[in-house]
């Protein structure tokens, strides 16, 4: 038999134990305590089981390993059925939480604005991670109300033991703080709305505010992680790349692999969450499916876990970085362009950047080689010219492009945000093993720029005879000009046998002067969080 607690029945009574009653409380006889009309899941084992107040009424609560179920029960002094009722008709529908969303318990107390402990116990607080529409979740209060500490302190004891078990969730996370994002807000989100529901979690946190662009590579190359059981990055998709890029640098200098030349990279045995703090926010909005900062920090919290898939970038053989999307011509100049003027405002600057990058549109000669995914149809037929070559035989399929090109995009993420809510690759997910390449040709201002707004529109986004998409594996990218390269009012120069082209990697300038080799690797890295429509399973 389960056992059944008797404290509340007194305190509700006004008995000795209770002392004073709750406010709220009426007084009369102890509650009657009704079976569940509904038995309880076979596979269900009962830890506890007693009477507390919630929401002003009594309840019959029972924990059990996997949910704390709680019926009120209605009314204290049942009154006579209604005529012609055969039922008697207080049974209020039970009610339930799943332990699994649940992140946190505490004993409530009752105390004077100048004491720090102890004071009257008044029950137990329950902290729950509750699933709301549009990917967004939210944390939420239950309190169960009883005057007897022995029979509060027991439940609480068991309740945390059922937390220690979800072994995906972090005890101990190194945060990186980039004061610099966006409007400079990083810093105060941390402390405002992160920091708060970490420590309510009982989450150890190592916190670094990085002073400098490279700030937090550094300190990933050099730091002793293995105390940690994430890493977490406060800023936007620059400092979200960076902080992943680290880790993956980490993971490969542990393996005892040249950094240099990066063939098979191995994956970081640390998860990476990311807290949204900056002006795009791609990164975060691909993987929540919201830019919500709560949402986030409950992902972390509750030990949502997802593998994504991460691009390396080399050139001439040698390595460069990771990175999860790229941006040559068009995206690569108009980030050149808001780099030069980074005095303007965040918000600003990005129009600044975009009008005046618009204005001396014009297409890059290149050649792009690229070999097909094995497993996946194009997600869209591109139509065959003369510029098009295919190069195949039984091991290698790589085919060839050559033309002029406005803009070339690489990308294996959905890359969501704000200005295209179904992504800039919609067709492609966090980790199938594949990458997305859109090649805009050369043609009219007018009609590129009907394709930049199509991006705000959930379907047709490619559906001009200018644009080409592919499902690739592997992208070879070699610019065909000779000359020097200009942005207008931005030159590139590295020594004086390079010309430097300008890419687009996560958000980050990088200037690269000959090829550039992307390939995907599967499942590199994995990150707190996912769509919900896609978790089944949030342990």
């Amino acid at each position: 038999m389960p056992r059944l607690a008797r404290g509340r029945v007194s305190a509700l009574a006004g008995g000795p134990e209770g002392g004073k009653q709750p406010a709220g409380a009426e007084a009369g006889p102890p509650p009657v305590l009704l079976p569940s009309a509904q038995p309880m899941p076979a596979a269900e084992s009962i830890l506890q089981r007693g009477i507390f107040e919630i929401d002003g009424r009594s309840c019959d609560v029972v924990l059990s390993d996997s949910a704390l179920r709680w019926r009120p029960i209605q009314p204290e002094r049942p009154a006579a059925p209604a005529a012609g009722n055969s039922k008697c008709g207080f049974l209020s529908k039970e009610e339930f939480i799943e332990l699994k969303d649940l992140f946190s318990v505490k004993l409530k107390w009752r105390r004077s604005a100048k004491q720090q402990k102890g004071g009257t116990l008044l029950g137990i607080t329950l902290f729950v991670c509750m699933k709301k529409e549009q990917n967004k979740l939210k944390d939420y209060t239950l309190t169960l109300n009883n005057l007897s500490e022995d029979h509060c302190f027991l439940w609480v004891r068991d309740l945390k033991k059922i937390l220690t078990k979800f072994s995906n969730r972090p005890k101990s996370l190194k945060v990186l703080i980039n004061p610099q994002s966006h409007k400079k807000e990083a810093t105060h989100i941390y402390h405002e709305h992160v920091e708060p529901l970490l420590k309510l979690a009982e989450i150890k946190t190592d916190v670094t505010i990085t002073e400098y662009e490279g700030h937090a590579l550094s300190l990933l190359k050099e730091c002793e992680l293995q105390e940690f059981d994430g890493v977490i990055c406060v800023g936007g998709d620059g400092s979200a790349s960076e902080v992943a890029h680290g880790l993956l640098l980490r993971a490969q200098m542990d393996a005892g692999i040249d950094t240099n030349y990066i063939l098979t990279p191995v994956r970081t045995p640390l998860p990476l969450g990311i807290i949204p703090a900056g002006s795009t926010n791609v990164l975060a909005h691909s993987l929540y499916g919201i830019v919500h900062i709560v949402t986030a920090t409950l992902h972390i919290i509750m030990g949502h876990m997802k593998p994504v898939d991460v691009c390396t970038f080399s050139s001439t053989g040698k390595f460069l970085r990771f990175g999860f999307s790229a941006m040559f011509g068009f995206g690569g100049r108009m980030l050149a362009s808001a780099e030069k003027h980074r005095w303007i405002p965040p918000n600003q600057r990005k129009d600044f950047a975009m009008i005046k990058t618009l204005a001396s549109l014009r297409p890059e000669d290149c050649e792009i080689s690229f070999l097909p995914a094995k497993s996946s149809q194009d997600f869209q037929e591109a139509s065959r010219n003369e510029h098009r070559t295919t190069e195949s035989d039984y091991n290698n399929q790589w085919e060839k492009i050559q033309g002029h090109f406005l803009n070339i995009s690489i990308m294996a993420i959905p890359c969501c945000c704000s200005m295209a809510p179904g992504g800039l690759t919609p067709n492609i997910r966090l980790n199938n093993g594949s990458m997305a390449l859109i090649i805009v040709r050369n043609t009219s201002r007018p009609e590129f720029v009907k394709h930049l707004k199509r991006y705000a529109s959930l379907k047709n986004q490619f559906n001009f005879p200018f644009v080409e998409t592919y499902t690739v594996e592997e992208v070879k990218l070699q610019p065909r000009n000779n000359c020097g390269y200009d942005t207008g009012d931005a030159e590139f120069h590295g020594t004086p046998s390079e010309n430097n082209y300008p890419w687009n990697v996560d958000g980050d300038l990088m200037k690269v002067p000959s090829e550039v080799h992307i390939k995907v690797h599967p499942q590199l890295i994995r990150l707190y969080g996912g769509h919900l429509q896609e978790m089944n399973d949030y342990k």
